[in-house]
């Protein structure tokens, strides 16, 4: 168990302990510790006093009062203190303080690890972009959150499985084939009328001559056999339609193999990339086996069997407004083709099929509308006993700004900026960073300027400065300190020597939290805070000056703050820097 949970679990004790000899039986899980927000007030503050009061009609000041009186005799308070209305405040002893120095460069990459998950099964899903191109800026979000979440789940003791759903079997893969194939022509000297709605991007000319190299002139119909250009219809979408269909038909099986070529590519640029983010992904889920595996199938005939299907026009409709949702859905067309909302059904099933505990789906949030569609699918099969064990948070989008102004972004013209191109710009670690420095949930407006600056009002800069300067001063002291355990470290007595050493004791129960509530921006806010204590000590106190006993006490609080910037930072995928 952890330093502080132990703490804390000791503290709760004591508290039972004392009211159970004040003939008052109270649980340990009545009892509430929390941080005051100012030290002055104490360590620790419990309102148990508060909840006792009405059940014993007695005041809670005096219930406090006699918990006060019998608590200050405990091994691990320095004094506890009645507040306000009846809280009880709790000063804890110096050496208690000290202690976590010890623990901290005892257990290394560890501290703030924990069993609480107990090995429980997630898949984290996230990502997921259709492969039709470049990962932009907006899909960074999704990844660097993403990945900080699996990061924290997987620090709190639970068996994480990071997965990519690829899109594999829609329409928009065969967009980019036909986009692809067009451009592939031209390299001929056809004259081609390029539909507004293909994907235009720099990109696809680069499949088409990688598709020209590898097969030559294999794919080209020749003169006389573009006629399927000439079209009477005037709707974007119908002219991409009658493109799919007419490359179906002069490609045939050669159809496939553009198609699988043009996924080939651009999967493989999506991994690349996602890797050089720092993002890996344990299972890249093909939406196409969902088709040949008959899943797709078996999970409709099941709703139709179940009575929760219905045919109107021809279309085959599913009853989700019986679950909850806003309207019914459409999970088969009237041509017989199977809707995205039929995949996502046998999707989800599969994976609770594989044994997953909890599934968490992490969406943009223009995929707000689709949560309760899917939640009625799900409760309708009776795929879950409990709706919690399918979390679906939502990532809002991420708008750049550089000097100021709103760098514009689209994704069908090709005018969008990437994932690589603002990774290049600043940095891979300010990238991470500034994607989770957010609530998930709330808009971000990315400071480019910002990112890159080198200064403190950049929260990544601050942060990993704070880390390379301990670095800095631990090898500017010559003192390789192997044996920790018999060092006194009572010398350490200034008030911002104990702030410090409270938050490092709050470490392992902050990413307890921010992995329950799927919240990474704590750790950047705790570790920003962290940083700002320690260059506060830095510019008060020399920490090299003195005797030698404190000097070595000092420079284990160094040890130990530096042992959590480096671990908190590898939790959101940020590095921690010797030197800067």
């Amino acid at each position: 168990m952890d330093y502080t949970n132990d703490l804390i679990n000791q503290l709760k004790a004591a508290i039972v302990a004392v009211l159970t000899e004040m003939g008052i039986v109270v649980s340990e899980k009545r009892i509430t510790l929390e941080r005051p927000k100012s030290s002055d007030h104490g360590d620790y503050a419990c309102n148990i006093a508060m909840q006792l009061a009405r059940e014993l009609k007695q005041n809670p000041r005096e219930i406090a009062t006699q918990v006060t009186t019998k608590l200050t005799d405990h091994k691990l308070v320095k004094v506890s203190e009645v507040a306000g209305p009846g809280f009880v405040n709790i000063f804890l002893s110096d050496e208690c303080h000290q202690e976590v120095i010890h623990n901290v460069i005892k257990l290394g990459p560890e501290f703030g690890r924990s069993n609480v998950g107990q090995g429980n099964r997630v898949q984290v899903e996230f990502v997921s972009a259709n492969p039709t191109g470049p990962l932009h800026v907006g899909h960074g979000r999704g990844a660097a959150y993403g990945a900080s979440i699996a990061n924290l789940l997987d620090a709190v003791g639970y068996e994480v499985t990071r997965e990519y759903y690829v899109n594999d079997a829609g329409r928009q893969m065969d967009i980019l084939t036909v986009s692809t194939w067009l451009r592939y022509l031209e390299l001929f000297g056809h004259e081609i009328q390029f539909p507004a709605k293909g994907y235009q991007g720099d990109y696809v000319r680069v499949m088409a001559e990688a598709l020209k190299e590898q097969a030559g002139d294999r794919y080209n119909p020749g003169p006389g056999l573009l006629n399927f250009q000439k079209t009477q219809s005037v709707d974007e979408e119908q002219i991409l339609d009658q493109l799919i269909s007419a490359a179906k038909k002069h490609l045939r099986s050669g159809y496939q193999v553009v198609h699988n070529e043009v996924l080939r590519q651009q999967l493989g640029a999506c991994k690349a990339e996602l890797t050089s983010f720092g993002v890996d992904f344990d299972c890249w889920f093909s939406e196409q086996s969902l088709f040949t595996g008959g899943k797709i199938e078996t999970v409709v005939n099941e709703l139709k069997q179940k009575g929760h299907l219905y045919v109107e026009d021809g279309a085959t409709w599913f009853r989700s407004t019986e679950f909850g949702d806003e309207k019914d859905r459409v999970v088969q067309r009237d041509n017989g083709a199977y809707t995205y909302f039929a995949s996502d059904i046998a999707y989800h099933v599969d994976k609770f099929e594989r044994g997953f505990n909890t599934v968490i789906n992490i969406w943009g949030a223009d995929h707000h509308g689709y949560i309760p569609r899917v939640r009625a699918a799900l409760s309708a099969l009776g795929v879950y006993d409990d709706s919690s064990q399918l979390r679906i948070p939502l990532v809002q989008f991420a708008v750049l700004y550089r000097d100021g102004e709103k760098v514009a972004m689209s994704t069908r013209s090709g005018e969008f900026v990437t994932l690589k191109e603002l990774r290049d710009e600043v940095g891979r670690d300010a990238a991470r960073f500034f994607y989770i420095y957010r609530k998930s949930d709330q808009h971000l407006d990315f400071d480019l300027n910002l990112a890159k600056a080198q200064n403190n009002e950049n929260p990544v800069y601050y942060i990993q400065y704070a880390h390379a300067r301990c670095a800095s001063i631990l090898a500017k002291s010559e003192q390789n300190i192997t044996d920790i355990s018999g060092i006194d470290l009572s010398g350490l007595t200034q008030r911002n020597e104990f702030d410090l050493m409270r938050a490092l004791a709050d470490f392992p129960i902050l990413i307890e939290s921010a992995s329950q509530e799927l919240s990474p921006h704590i750790v950047a806010f705790y570790l920003k805070d962290l940083a700002g204590l320690f260059h506060s000590y830095y510019n008060s106190t020399q920490i090299l000056s003195g005797d030698a006993l404190l000097i070595q006490s000092r420079l284990l609080l160094l040890r130990a703050v530096k042992q959590v910037i480096k671990n908190g930072l590898g939790l959101i995928g940020v590095n921690a820097p010797e030197r800067m």
